[in-house]
């Protein structure tokens, strides 16, 4: 069995399972998750019960769901058994806050993004899970947002005012508290998160290591998309 250790604050290499989705998760980000193949039940549960995080990649090739093929080949041999998968090589580490067990076979997971990591290799087991040996990548440094990007902070915080009026308030949306206006990291991640742009986009963004170009960029999406604060 594998052994899964929870990533300690430094540039050590570490071992942790790798769940490979077509979503980017940022730091600070939430994440649910509806889960019932096999290789990720039997890791969200270890990943659970040790209270270890794992870690989210964007796929760049396959899908979330393992599909059977099985081609044949000039040669009479056989193919992969599975479509092959590949994604990212910087991804999120991810925390479980919430599982339910609705039936056998089926779990509900909610998670919160923490840290960005690198890849350093990756290796699929057997029974389809991936495991990754990650480096930890600094987190992001506080910076105020200035004053021309306030229209970005303001046209979020009119967002947040008039979805959390509706009687379903926030659900699952990424924005919920601790709100930290003032910080273009955590700003822009959440953009990031709601803007309906592609995920190589959203990868893009999250890779970088400036949070102040970070949020000039999306706000640049956002006059693109003409999102402004009404008058």
């Amino acid at each position: 069995m594998e052994r899964m250790v929870a990533p300690a604050s430094s540039s050590l290499a570490t071992r942790i399972p790798l769940f490979p989705l077509q979503t980017v998760l940022f730091p600070g980000g939430r994440l649910p998750l509806r889960v019932f193949e096999v290789r990720y039940l039997d890791m969200i549960a270890r990943c659970h019960k040790a209270g270890s995080p794992f870690g989210v990649v964007c796929l760049t090739r396959g899908g979330e769901v393992r599909v059977p093929r099985r081609p044949s080949t000039n040669d009479g041999t056989t193919g992969p058994a599975y479509a092959p998968e590949a994604f990212h090589m910087v991804g999120t580490l991810a925390t479980i806050d919430e599982l339910d067990r609705p039936q056998q076979g089926l779990m509900m997971v909610r998670c919160t993004g923490t840290q960005r990591f690198k890849l350093r290799t990756s290796e699929q087991l057997r029974h389809g899970l991936w495991m990754g040996e990650i480096e930890l990548l600094p987190q992001d440094p506080i910076v105020p947002v200035p004053d021309d990007l306030l229209p970005s902070m303001q046209a979020l915080q009119h967002l947040v005012h008039n979805l959390s009026a509706r009687p379903e308030g926030l659900g699952d949306l990424p924005l919920q508290e601790p709100y930290h206006w003032d910080d273009c990291g955590w700003l822009a991640n959440r953009w990031c998160e709601l803007l309906p742009v592609s995920s190589e986009i959203k990868q893009r963004c999250m890779v970088l290591d400036n949070p102040l170009l970070r949020l000039e960029l999306v706000n640049d999406m956002l006059e693109r998309l003409g999102i402004r604060v009404p008058h």
